[in-house]
């Protein structure tokens, strides 16, 4: 009974600490590319960038232009965005692409996948993505 009492308590350590070093898209990313998930442009060079997705639910940044803050939920490798607003300055070439592509990512719900220090969020119908890096 003893060992089996010391095996459960095992299991449950185990079981908890590989929760707590789960994946989290919490922090703060820099955009690396975007376009067709198949077919990435690079971000514009010397631009800086930036992406938060905060401990309670918050994303605020910029991707070189606009300023633009929401909300979001995870659940799985779905998140699901409230409203997204962005400040409306006209932002041409490849800044205004770049954010246009990112912001449209945010709309609604997307999929991501996170692989060690990258993060890549595709569009729900699939037509778009961002790739991330942490900072």
């Amino acid at each position: 009974m003893k060992k089996l009492l010391i095996s459960l308590l095992a299991m449950l350590v185990l079981t908890a600490c590989a929760g707590g070093s789960s994946a989290s898209i919490q922090g703060q990313w820099k955009l690396v590319s975007y376009g067709l998930p198949s077919e990435q442009t690079p971000a514009a060079p010397g631009v800086d960038t930036s992406i938060e997705f905060n401990s309670e639910g918050a994303l605020a940044g910029n991707v070189g232009c606009n300023g633009f803050g929401g909300d979001y939920t995870v659940d799985g490798d779905t998140i699901t965005f409230g409203s997204v607003m962005s400040t409306l300055m006209f932002c041409e070439g490849p800044v205004g692409e770049q954010e246009t592509v990112t912001l449209n990512v945010f709309y609604e719900s997307a999929t991501f996948v996170l692989n060690g220090n990258t993060l890549t969020i595709t569009s729900a119908d699939g037509s778009s993505a961002i790739l991330l890096e942490r900072k």
